[in-house]
């Protein structure tokens, strides 16, 4: 595992492709480094197999030109922010390095994403702690940021990703396994990739209208922003 600029970490395989690979792929386009951290293996989905699943998530890693993607085995559906699983994520946390991660929204109805949110936050600040019993310099991302695409709430901000958002959609369309094929319509479940693309483009549109532009991803930060020039701010006003 390699030091990267961006860590992002997810419960399941796609879910990163679904909230924020079009930002992925812009900050890879900048000259940053990208890792990638799948909290579990994505066992419990209804379609398709971990193998399969496996295969997907490093071929979308490609697509979003990632320099790594590892996919821990922390239990999907059975997902908890326990010491065992905090002190793991940590160690991962140490190795990459980061200096700003991103996490899934802290709400939600999968309760493997809202505890994604809640280990990845203890993960990052214990990372930190020199005593902690784990392998590796202590280490502290500078920046948590919390995706916000499927959320019902303002955003703190959102980002640009006219210029990559078909590339978003490709690496969302190596998990073949998970949307296509013939599907029933079941709630919260993509029926097939038509609707599935339909659904991210809307979202993304809507985003991307806030702040004037065609496509963009949202995102949240318990902090405040701070801006140095308050006469070049992007998005007009009036």
């Amino acid at each position: 595992m390699e030091a990267v600029d961006i860590l992002t970490i997810a419960a399941h395989p796609d879910d990163v492709e679904l909230t924020c690979a079009g930002t992925l792929i812009r900050m890879v386009n900048q000259g940053y480094s990208v890792g990638i951290l799948d909290l579990t293996q994505g066992e419990m989905g209804t379609r398709g197999t971990p193998e399969t699943r496996a295969k997907e998530a490093e071929a979308a890693a490609t697509v979003i030109g990632a320099r790594w993607r590892e996919r821990m085995n922390l239990g999907d559906a059975r997902l908890t922010a326990s010491i065992e699983n905090r002190l793991a994520v940590a160690e991962r946390i140490r190795q990459a390095k980061p200096r700003t991660v991103i996490l899934p929204y802290w709400e939600g109805r999968h309760p493997d994403h809202y505890t994604a949110a809640v280990l990845g936050y203890e993960a990052c600040y214990n990372a930190g702690l020199k005593q902690l019993p784990i392998s590796g310099e202590p280490h502290r991302p500078k920046k948590i940021l919390y995706s916000a695409m499927y959320s019902d709430v303002r955003p703190s901000f959102s980002v640009d990703i006219t210029p990559f958002f078909q590339k978003k959609v490709e690496a969302m369309l190596c998990f073949a396994s998970q949307f296509s094929g013939d599907m029933k319509e079941i709630t919260e479940l993509y029926p097939a990739w038509g609707r599935l693309v339909d659904r991210v483009t809307t979202q993304c549109k809507y985003h991307g209208h806030l702040i004037g532009v065609e496509y963009a991803e949202p995102f949240i930060v318990k902090e405040i922003l701070a801006i140095d020039d308050v006469v070049n701010m992007p998005v007009p006003s009036i």
